[in-house]
């Protein structure tokens, strides 16, 4: 009995990655705790468990005296000599090795659910010291269970889960995929721990980059922010701390080939790569790109700018399906919603007075078709780097962090003579 019970715990060091001193120690503690119940808290004992042996024995100690007063404690001479065979004098301790069987069924039985039970709370310890360690980290697992709202996911024998908050909305799962996630957050539970995992936060794709373009990984190169619209387009900002490195040129590689690896682990969504800088000013056009601005005023107290484009600029401004205000803002977010906004909602944001907000909406129901710029114009030629925007329109701040207010974008009056439409953003 005492191999199996060493044995089952020992295939759990193999499994679980348990340390096997640490095991040896909770076998200990319960087999003390089993003694005391058999022979009561005053009762001298060692428990001495050989977990490479996968042998458990159990010592009672017991002081030699003419007249039993406590049996837990003390034994006579005779009965002493009678079970060692040694003459012990009075005061000297006899020591007897006491087998399992001796304890009794119910006894063996609860020994071994409290092992179980303490090593459930130690596995769940290490998956969480395991998965708190790993934050941002790309995990690779296995589908196994497909709901409504949820994926979970396989990986290294442990339960993660990929929320529909958290996926890309374009994707498809099936039961037995293979599939990347970087740990989000980790929460603990009365069972094991919950360990939440995204396709869609910015993180991964920070850790994306840093897997596929070694300079980010040396730290040579730098991700200064991040926005994304899941499975639709993101914008990175990127900065090179050696001025004979091209940041935009390094991401996007030869021929596109380190930006088209990423963008296909996203389902093909479009990655816009734009060189970083602390100018407000200078970061809102390039985050606004390839419309050309006629002006930006930033009010950096409010965190707010006012964008100025003509009137054939601002679906590239906007971009398609108002991308670009979605990415750069967290308030309104298309700009139908400037359409249906209250005017005391759009009077609140500073810099804007009645006119100008008459002017605006005049400006974005003559131009809303021209929003829907098509996919098209978009799309860069095999091997040009990407050079758009970013979202964040005022530094510095977190990855993915958006302005209080989201820029005004106001024109002119279109030219005699339109001018040809420009380029659409250069993407991968």
């Amino acid at each position: 009995m005492n191999s199996e019970i060493v044995e089952s715990f020992a295939q759990m060091v193999r499994e679980k990655g348990i340390d096997k001193d640490i095991l040896a120690g909770i076998v200990e503690d319960v087999f003390s705790m089993m003694v005391r119940k058999k022979y009561g808290q005053e009762a001298k004992f060692d428990v001495v468990v050989n977990m490479d042996k996968g042998d458990i024995e159990i010592f009672l100690e017991r002081e030699v005296v003419e007249v039993v007063e406590n049996p837990t404690t003390q034994i006579d001479r005779e009965t002493a000599k009678e079970l060692s065979g040694e003459d012990l004098d009075v005061g000297e301790d006899y020591v007897e090795v006491v087998p399992l069987v001796t304890f009794g069924r119910r006894l063996v039985v609860s020994a071994k659910q409290n092992l179980n039970q303490r090593i459930k709370e130690i596995e769940r310890e290490l998956m969480y010291n395991e998965y708190s360690n790993t934050i941002g980290d790309i995990i690779v697992g296995e589908i196994y269970q497909i709901r409504r709202n949820e994926i979970l996911i396989n990986h290294n024998r442990n339960e993660l889960i990929l929320p529909k908050s958290e996926q890309i909305f374009k994707e498809r799962y099936k039961k037995g995929d293979t599939i990347r996630a970087a740990v989000k957050e980790v929460r603990k539970n009365n069972g094991n721990p919950a360990v939440i995992v995204s396709r869609a936060d910015p993180k991964f794709l920070a850790k994306l980059f840093e897997m596929e373009i070694p300079e980010i990984y040396d730290g040579i190169i730098e991700i200064k922010r991040i926005a994304r619209e899941p499975g639709e387009r993101a914008k990175v900002a990127v900065e090179s701390h050696d001025d004979r490195i091209d940041a935009v040129g390094a991401c996007v590689g030869m021929k596109g080939v380190r930006i088209h690896t990423i963008v296909r682990e996203l389902n093909n969504e479009n990655i816009d790569v734009i060189n970083y800088t602390d100018v407000p000013e200078l970061f809102i056009t390039r985050s606004l790109a390839p419309a050309k601005l006629k002006s930006v005023e930033v009010q950096k107290e409010a965190r707010t700018a006012n964008v100025l484009v003509a009137s054939d600029q601002v679906s590239l401004a906007i971009g398609r399906n108002g991308q670009n205000i979605r990415l750069i803002t967290a308030g309104l977010e298309t700009a139908k919603d400037v359409l249906n906004a209250t005017m005391d909602s759009l009077l609140a944001i500073e810099g804007l007075d009645e006119a100008r907000i008459k002017e605006i909406r005049d400006m974005i129901r003559r131009d809303l078709e021209e929003a829907e710029v098509d996919d098209e114009e978009e799309q860069v030629e095999p091997g040009k780097p990407i050079a758009t925007a970013t979202p964040d329109d005022l530094p510095p701040g977190e990855a993915g962090a958006a302005p209080t207010q989201p820029p005004t974008v106001a024109t002119e009056p279109p030219q005699e003579t339109s001018p040809a439409p420009g380029d659409g953003p250069k993407n991968s």
